[in-house]
């Protein structure tokens, strides 16, 4: 009897196993990833460590989102060891601090290769809409007063994205279903930003050519060098696409002959290495104590007060990076000194680094810097504000940066969902920990929001995103996350002025991973020692391991 008790408590306890594989295998939620750079590979890579079934959607033919294809002399801003995976390191091959486009795009494929997320990604797969698939009215989402109507991030399997794509090889549209969305389809592509312009003044006046930087940078190389030659060429911007534009402008216009006029609304502080006066700048921006001088979203009195009190040291670390940064690049001499503070730029990410000489070629006349805040064009050039006598070009380039807003907007069918993304024109796009919006249920965005360290900032957000599907925590109720983007929105029109809408947590990056180390469980302190903890930078390898509190 005891054999025979065995043998059935053995077929029993089989069955069961075999019942909760098969629900199991049932109940494995489909995420569905739209977009495959940086931000969507890594969220590929952790929900299939989190057990889920990912689909990737890729327009284009490769990984790597904006570093398949840039103008020739690209290279990474920030250092190497700043942007970089935290469980995947540059190769030792690779030596220089800046790599170049190739160099990055090698690096991305390497880690996509290397965790075998390619198997989940559908290439030349562009999504032309999302829409939920529920009955409910727009009443009914007003009347949630938690996230997706019950505070999960998901709810019963009825309610899903219809995820619509356009095979770009076959013309063909296909309906996808998934329990969950990551939106990862980044700022810096696809939609170009083209200033308007009045009635008859607009690029239908001009005689010649005008092109945004994206199709420039969709040239190969030797193209885009025979497009420029021979020609005058304007380039519209001071970010480090016109930079670069310019630099190849003058290389292959031979100098004098024919310079190339950079036209700019506002100088800004672009750096020419990360060593002011010789010392690293992550020591003075990227630590504890940096942080300190900075108020921040909802913050209590204590840092409120602390942060006030060290004002004038915040006023002196931007000083000194100024100086240096004047000296340097001998910004007085050309009028290109910014008249807004260093920290007002490194709070809006507008930090870019200056291509090697390229002041130099400012001098010696092959590079012409003009200044107007706004330009329309004519039948010889533009006319540019204030000034009657057209400057003469033959091509126009737009370096106008991209409509990232817009991009995101347009993925929704729902015009609810539009207006809600969106939000006010006069406020940061209203995401929760800049990735949830409160009344949009069952979705994410991840790498809208900017950072110095831009990868490591998506994978710390999608680390978070996993223990939030897992259940590891809940969000707060929609009015409690709804008056914390009113929080980041005072925060940014603080210190980012005018470039608010770029959502960035530049000077606040290790704080606002704080919050996401406290919801997760983690303990957001990584460093060994008081002074450690305060005064060394924090990087992508301080997090590698949960290193869960006590």
């Amino acid at each position: 009897m005891i054999t025979i008790k065995y043998q059935k408590d053995y077929v029993m306890t089989k069955n069961v196993r075999l019942q909760l594989t098969i629900a199991a295998a049932m109940e494995k939620k489909q995420i569905g990833i739209v977009g495959a750079g940086i931000s969507g590979l890594i969220a590929c890579k952790y929900m299939l460590s989190k057990g889920y079934d990912p689909i990737v959607f890729e327009a284009r033919s490769s990984v790597g989102g904006v570093w398949i294809k840039t103008v020739e002399t690209t290279k990474l801003q920030t250092p190497k060891p700043l942007y970089q995976f935290s469980d995947f390191p540059w190769p030792s091959s690779v030596t220089e601090d800046f790599p170049t486009q190739h160099q990055v795009f090698d690096y991305i494929q390497s880690y996509a290769q290397h965790f075998d997320l390619l198997k989940h990604i559908r290439f030349n797969t562009k999504v032309v809409g999302i829409e939920y698939n529920q009955g409910l009215s727009d009443e009914d989402h007003q009347s949630w007063s938690s996230w997706n109507g019950n505070g999960q991030p998901f709810h019963d399997d009825q309610r899903k994205w219809k995820v619509s794509v356009e095979d770009t090889l076959k013309n063909s549209i296909e309906v996808n279903k998934v329990d969950f969305v990551i939106l990862c389809v980044g700022r810096f592509s696809d939609v170009p930003n083209i200033p308007e312009f009045p009635p008859k003044k607009g690029p239908e006046a001009f005689h010649g050519k005008v092109i945004h930087s994206m199709d420039y940078a969709a040239l190969d190389y030797e193209s885009a060098a025979n497009f420029v030659k021979g020609k005058l060429v304007t380039v519209v911007g001071l970010q480090k696409s016109a930079l670069d534009i310019a630099m190849e402008c003058t290389a292959a216009n031979n100098g004098l002959r024919n310079p190339c006029t950079v036209l700019y609304k506002n100088e800004h502080w672009n750096v020419p290495d990360y060593l002011p006066w010789g010392l690293p700048l992550a020591f003075l921006y990227m630590n504890r104590f940096s942080e300190l001088l900075v108020h921040k979203p909802g913050e209590g009195f204590l840092l409120n007060l602390l942060a006030t009190m060290l004002s004038p040291l915040r006023w002196g670390f931007s000083k000194f990076v100024e100086s240096d940064i004047k000296k340097k690049h001998r910004l007085a001499k050309y009028g290109m000194v910014p008249k807004h503070s260093f920290l007002e730029e490194i709070s809006s990410c507008l930090i870019s680094t200056v291509p090697e000489k390229f002041y130099d070629s400012v001098e010696d006349g092959n590079i012409i810097l003009k200044k107007s805040q706004s330009f329309s064009f004519c039948e010889e050039g533009i006319l540019v504000d204030g000034e009657t006598t057209p400057l003469k070009t033959d091509l126009v380039i737009l370096a106008t940066g991209f409509r990232g807003d817009k991009k995101l907007k347009d993925i929704f069918v729902s015009q609810t969902f539009q207006d809600y993304i969106a939000g006010s024109p006069s406020e940061t796009l209203p995401l929760y920990k800049e990735m949830i919006h409160p009344r949009i249920p069952q979705l994410a965005v991840i790498g809208f929001s900017e950072s110095i360290l831009n990868v490591f900032t998506s994978e710390m957000r999608v680390r978070w995103l996993g223990e939030l599907l897992d259940g590891a925590f809940k969000v707060p109720s929609i009015k409690e996350m709804e008056n914390d983007t009113v929080e980041w929105d005072r925060y940014m029109k603080s210190y980012s002025k005018g470039y608010y809408r770029r959502s960035c947590i530049g000077a606040l990056h290790i704080w606002y991973n704080d919050q996401l180390c406290k919801d997760m469980g983690w303990n957001p302190k990584r460093k060994n020692g008081i002074f450690n903890e305060l005064f060394e930078p924090y990087g992508p390898l301080d997090y590698v391991t949960p290193s869960t509190t006590n």
